[in-house]
């Protein structure tokens, strides 16, 4: 039976750009002008948010002339961070319609709907050709995929000989099984981790060649303890995204992730790897 229904709903509410409308009134920005360091702390929706990203981005060697794509691109945060950063052309893919509305709307409020676009669509059956990217990434997104080897494959299948794959992604740890709900799932049904040596042997059997498998589990909780010393001392936490798709659950979803990661369930993982040239 197909999760995506599952996947799609826990997403989705109705009503998410007028909700980061009235977050950014809120922050004394004009919700029709934003800059994308004002949309940061909502637009980044993964494990350490802008610094995740541009972590992510300073591992890889990007050109103004690439055309690269964004798996799970959500409401398009790191899709604008790349354009405008690099001047390359992104494509984002993402199942939820919602995401994909409010991303082309941020996106033309921040000029950049000539060098980025979103499709609405599985990960699984991309619509675009073979060889069509010089490089790809996904951010916390594999969680909700059950077939890891067919997403790696697809992705395989759209970049270019000698393209890159950066992922970052939280995996299953040795701890004890994770609590739910998540940031990503509400129950167990709709969440596929895989351990790293799991990922590792996937991406290769994909025909990926791994460069750089890292452990990011103590950046994250450094992140984690310096969010929250920021709202201890009456500050908002740096990174909302997940209360603004969330909403009252956020708290709960946050507390058990972080729970997750420091107890060992949970790993936060950065990896590139490499389709042969």
């Amino acid at each position: 039976m197909s999760t995506i229904p599952a996947v799609t709903g826990h997403y989705t509410s109705g009503e998410l750009l007028a909700r980061l409308k009235a977050a950014l009134i809120d922050d004394g920005v004009d919700p029709d002008h934003p800059a994308l360091e004002q949309l940061a702390p909502y637009d980044q929706f993964h494990g350490r948010g802008l610094a995740a990203t541009e972590e992510l981005a300073g591992m890889l060697s990007i050109s103004a002339g690439d055309h690269i794509l964004d798996v799970g691109s959500g409401i398009g945060g790191p899709a604008r961070y790349f354009a405008d950063k690099f001047g390359c052309r992104v494509a984002g893919i993402d199942l939820t319609a919602e995401f994909c509305d409010v991303a082309r709307h941020l996106t033309r409020l921040a000029g950049l709907d000539g060098q980025v676009i979103y499709e609405e669509g599985n990960a699984l059956e991309m619509p675009f050709a073979d060889g069509a990217f010089d490089g790809a990434y996904s951010m916390n997104v594999s969680m909700n995929i059950e077939d890891k080897g067919a997403l790696y494959r697809e992705i395989h299948r759209v970049l270019k000989p000698g393209a890159w794959l950066a992922l970052s992604e939280l995996a299953q740890g040795p701890g004890d099984e994770v609590e739910y709900p998540t940031p990503w799932a509400l129950t167990a049904q709709s969440s596929f981790l895989a351990t790293p040596d799991e990922t590792r042997k996937r991406l290769e059997a994909a025909g990926f060649t791994v460069e750089r498998f890292d452990d990011a589990t103590e950046a994250t909780l450094a992140s984690s303890a310096q969010a929250r010393a920021i709202v201890e001392a009456g500050g908002k936490l740096p990174h909302r995204a997940v209360g603004l798709i969330h909403g009252d659950m956020a708290p709960e979803m946050m507390k058990r992730m972080g729970r997750g990661v420091a107890d060992g369930q949970l790993v936060p993982i950065e990896v590139v790897c490499r389709k042969a040239g």
